[in-house]
């Protein structure tokens, strides 16, 4: 993570945009911050860390809670393996993007949009009568680059926008969206027939190095709807994340950072030395604060 100073013209899309963020992201990391009126001299958290969500390591990985695009790579011999992060737009309610696996089905430079029936009546509904073809353009929503994806007969799609300050928002038709250079970059390193998983992981855990990590997201159920956190889960992910290992978890922190889902991974234990008796997670007792494990 890097902090930054902002000047008079600055304001949160803008920075969004500018350091590879999404709108909520940049939020969430500076509550209390106005987004249009940061003011001269405002200081800034710019997220750089997170927690790769869990699952095979390959080809494309989507996290609609996080609004967030990972992308693996495949290494060449005697190359180090590598992650490729960018933030995204996905649907918004009653226009979910679909989770699951799919992959690339096509690749599609200055591509037209064809929006369909429902989208239009929606469209004209709100006094915006849409056209049945919007060619390739500065009026054109899909952007200058777009991948389809098998899901959805082909409906689906990977692609740009010309209206970046909604990237990272819950906006879209069911399509992911993204800055106008990022879909360029990706469209240039990802292949037909990539795989992609699209998933709905709002907590990431990871144990790294004698240190034990979280990372929450808001979380929505399979419709879009806000959901209270799942305390126990989060017990239970942790229990994972370790494994055989042992460690003194501040359990009051880790609760605290599952409900103001901020996105920023936070230190929630460390390793314990070898004689501490690992203890349960407490179930009730929420005052004790830390509790080996």
């Amino acid at each position: 993570d890097t902090s930054m100073q902002t000047v008079y013209e600055d304001t949160l899309p803008d920075l969004a945009h500018r350091y590879s963020l999404g709108y909520y992201e940049i939020i969430r990391a500076n509550p209390g911050v106005d987004v249009w009126l940061p003011g001269a001299g405002t200081k800034l958290l710019l997220p750089g860390r997170r927690i790769l969500p869990a699952g095979p390591r390959t080809g494309l990985v989507v996290n609609l809670p996080e609004h967030r695009l990972y992308y693996y790579p495949k290494p060449r011999k005697g190359e180090q393996p590598v992650v490729i992060t960018y933030p995204v737009s996905i649907g918004k309610m009653d226009w979910r993007t679909p989770l699951g696996d799919t992959r690339v089905i096509a690749k599609i430079k200055h591509p037209a949009w064809y929006p369909p029936e429902s989208i239009r009546k929606e469209h004209a509904a709100n006094g915006d009568p849409l056209p049945k073809v919007v060619g390739a353009g500065p009026d054109n929503p899909l952007g200058d680059f777009a991948l389809r994806l098998a899901a959805g007969n082909g409906e689906y799609m990977i692609h740009g926008t010309n209206n970046p300050t909604a990237v990272g928002m819950a906006v879209t038709h069911g399509c992911i969206r993204m800055y106008p250079e990022d879909v360029a970059a990706v469209f240039a390193l990802v292949p037909v027939g990539t795989p992609v998983r699209l998933i709905n992981e709002p907590v990431k855990v990871a144990w790294v190095d004698g240190q034990l990590l979280l990372e929450a997201h808001p979380p929505v159920d399979e419709e879009g709807q806000s959901i209270e956190p799942d305390v126990q889960l989060l017990s239970q992910m942790l229990d994972q994340a370790l494994g055989s290992n042992t460690a003194a978890i501040n359990w009051d922190l880790a609760r605290a950072t599952l409900v103001a889902a901020s996105g920023m991974p936070t230190l929630v234990g460390l390793a314990a030395e070898p004689d501490t008796p690992p203890a349960p997670a407490p179930q009730a007792a929420a005052g004790a604060s830390q509790t080996s494990r």
